[in-house]
């Protein structure tokens, strides 16, 4: 496995499990066990995945199981969007600690940058932003998260950061693919010490299908599944791919296999990103004010 040091000094898995649309107390369950038997550190949920009761009753009765502590997992949780707010944020953290039976986050994400039920165009969003962050703050001075940071947010939603936080975020959270190539974003993280992580990495038949990815994949001996990883992993990106199928968590991690860490020659990235098209799979924020 690789690591990255994140701006607090801390070490996360550039790899890990996502968990969005993972649902059900056995699916949850049969899940993790897989990944943690192969090798996987690194989970990462959501208040609005609605699985975290599942995955802390989870880790609780399988990390004895493979010989493991708390410390040795990396455990990333999101805020609501709906609770966006001073006090509405801080409360709701403690909400996921208790679900997912912890006494910390190792890492813990604004998940939107706009609050719910609010039009993208609402004046108060900025507003909801900061004191969510200022929350964010309190709680990593408290101990309750290793650190902290943000998922959706654009270019322009991280500069206005700047105007009222005394910590800089540790990483940034966006749907990130050769089909879209947040050039602008990878860029800012890495002029500002923020780790850049990817979800959507291997969303949709036709970018697991594309001409360059196959070719690439059969050139090298891997799946496209693992090529379109390591496109990520090899820039320093970040990923958690979610998969259900033991086959499929076994293909993902597979990118480590042999301990080889950079398989893709230079060529090979420039031929994926070359792909880029600006294909969103997932959810706009640009419009967010």
């Amino acid at each position: 496995m690789k690591f990255v040091t994140l701006n607090t000094g801390d070490k996360m898995p550039i790899f890990g499990l996502g968990t969005f649309q993972l649902v059900g107390e056995e699916l949850v369950h049969s899940t993790l066990d897989t990944a943690l038997k192969l090798g996987y550190r690194a989970i990462d949920t959501a208040s609005v995945y609605r699985n975290e009761t599942d995955l802390g009753n989870s880790v609780k009765e399988l990390l004895p199981k493979y010989g493991l502590s708390r410390s040795d997992l990396f455990i990333t949780s999101k805020l609501d969007p709906r609770d966006h707010g001073l006090e509405e944020a801080y409360s709701a953290c403690k909400a996921s600690l208790d679900r997912l039976q912890l006494d910390y986050l190792d890492l813990y994400l604004i998940h939107w940058p706009a609050k719910a039920k609010l039009k993208s165009e609402d004046t108060r969003h900025p507003s909801f932003r900061k004191e969510s962050w200022i929350a964010f703050e309190r709680l990593y001075k408290e101990g309750k998260v290793k650190n902290i940071g943000v998922s959706n947010y654009t270019v322009k939603h991280m500069e206005e950061m700047g105007s009222y936080a005394s910590m800089r975020p540790s990483v940034l959270q966006v749907e990130f693919h050769p089909f879209l190539v947040q050039t602008e974003l990878q860029e800012w993280c890495k002029a500002n010490d923020v780790h850049l992580q990817a979800y959507t990495s291997l969303k949709g038949v036709e970018l697991l299908s594309d001409p360059v990815i196959v070719t690439i994949a059969e050139r090298t001996d891997r799946t496209p599944a693992q090529v379109l990883l390591q496109w990520a992993v090899q820039q320093n990106i970040g990923t958690i791919p979610m998969s259900t199928n033991p086959e499929h968590i076994a293909e993902n991690i597979g990118v480590f296999r042999d301990g080889t860490t950079a398989w893709l020659t230079d060529k090979d990235i420039s031929e994926i990103s070359r792909l880029h098209r600006g294909e969103k799979f997932r959810w706009d924020p640009s419009h967010i004010l």
